[in-house]
């Protein structure tokens, strides 16, 4: 009986694990799941498909704080961008051209995204639209049915900006004095081939008065 429940143990532990990481995988989601400020990130939204009908649209918002820069376009699917009164992206909406994701599928959304100035974290609210009209709010806390990805902005290594940027600066400086040192050089040289000439036809000319 107890190597029974030996082996039972960790087949459980297994089988929850595995039904945690099948739920997790389950919510749209949006990586990196870390970045750093002012950064200009590569992000990409997964939408898996959870019910057995497809996905024909997908409405992410865009956390305040971030400036979308630019959104990759995917075949048999447009985007629209809503705008703010000030002129700033939103959300963005792709809708399907097409059937959309099917059932037991998932696509991955590509954008980039300028980051905040400040450290903390952004959520990414997202909206799931399926062929029957139901819709998915994708906006609730971290252990909700229904949450909303989070990303965490670190502080960025500013120092190493700034070392790279004296690096570029102490490079192009001494790039030009030594393009100054082989101008002086180069103006210094007819001046020398001229004394030498002149030295030598003085030589000349003596030597033929001797």
């Amino acid at each position: 009986m107890k190597t029974k429940k030996k082996w039972l143990t960790p087949i459980l532990a297994t089988s929850i694990l595995m039904g945690f990481t099948y739920t997790a995988d389950a919510h749209v989601s949006v990586q990196p799941k870390e970045s750093t400020t002012n950064a200009y990130e590569k992000y990409t939204m997964r939408v898996p498909v959870e019910k057995d009908i497809n996905t024909t649209k997908v409405e992410l918002k865009v956390p305040k704080g971030v400036s979308l820069v630019s959104v990759m376009p995917i075949p048999d699917w447009g985007y629209e961008l809503k705008k703010d009164k000030d002129g700033q992206v939103s959300s963005v909406i792709w809708t399907a051209k097409k059937a959309g994701i099917k059932a037991n599928e998932f696509m991955e959304f590509a954008f980039i995204g300028a980051n905040p100035s400040k450290p903390g974290e952004v959520s990414w609210n997202a909206l799931q639209t399926y062929k029957d009209g139901s819709v998915v709010k994708w906006t609730g806390a971290p252990d909700s049915d229904e949450p909303a990805s989070v990303t965490t902005i670190n502080k960025g290594d500013a120092e190493a900006g700034h070392n790279k940027a004296n690096a570029q600066s102490e490079a192009k400086t001494t790039e030009a004095k030594a393009e100054t040192s082989t101008n002086d050089s180069s103006n210094w040289l007819p001046i020398t081939l001229s004394a030498v000439a002149l030295l030598l036809a003085l030589i000349s000319l003596f030597r033929k008065k001797g």
